[in-house]
């Protein structure tokens, strides 16, 4: 991870939030921001959308801070997965407005289902969020950086090169090898 994330303690700024402390959610905000935007742009490909869906991320966040559990992973990881999720359902409903008849129950049956769809797909990008938090744990720290750099930070491989200092090819070379073996944890 980033110099900046270890110095940053995401589970104290979760239990504050849960206490309403909002200097916490500002505090959160000023070290995650950046990259929040980054994941979320990368997702959704719009900038002014993308934005939209960080400040919901925060409200939502905030809102929710009290349900996280730090037995089931990083409080970072929980952050960026309720942004990752409201991304990924933007995308998915971007395009479709759902309306319906109030008297068809058909409809209605319809628009339960996407709600129910919502709270599985929810628990998914939880579980899949802890299990990728376990396999960058198992991967060197250098390695785990540069794919976090390339990932979440949005840097080019240059960037990461010149960040890090280590060669370019070196630095391609070593995301490579950590997607390969992200895959296979994953898998």
């Amino acid at each position: 991870m980033s110099d900046i994330a270890n110095e940053f303690d995401h589970d104290a700024a979760l239990i504050k939030c849960a206490r309403g402390d909002h200097d916490a959610l500002h505090q959160l905000y000023a070290h995650e921001g950046a990259r929040l935007l980054g994941v979320v742009f990368r997702i959704v490909k719009d900038r002014g959308m993308a934005e939209d869906i960080v400040h919901d991320a925060c409200l939502n966040i905030w809102q929710r801070a009290g349900s996280y559990d730090p037995d089931k992973g990083s409080a970072r990881a929980w952050i960026f997965s309720v942004a990752r999720h409201l991304a990924l359902n933007a995308i998915r409903y971007r395009d479709r407005e759902i309306t319906f008849d109030s008297n068809d129950p058909t409809e209605l049956a319809h628009d339960e289902h996407f709600q129910h769809a919502s709270v599985a797909e929810e628990a998914f990008d939880w579980q899949t969020g802890q299990q990728m938090d376990h396999c960058l744990k198992q991967l060197e720290p250098e390695r785990r950086n540069c794919v976090l750099h390339a990932y979440v930070d949005g840097l080019s491989h240059a960037e990461i090169s010149a960040h890090t200092g280590a060669p370019l090819g070196t630095v391609k070379a070593w995301i490579k090898r950590s997607l390969l073996r992200l895959r296979e944890c994953m898998a």
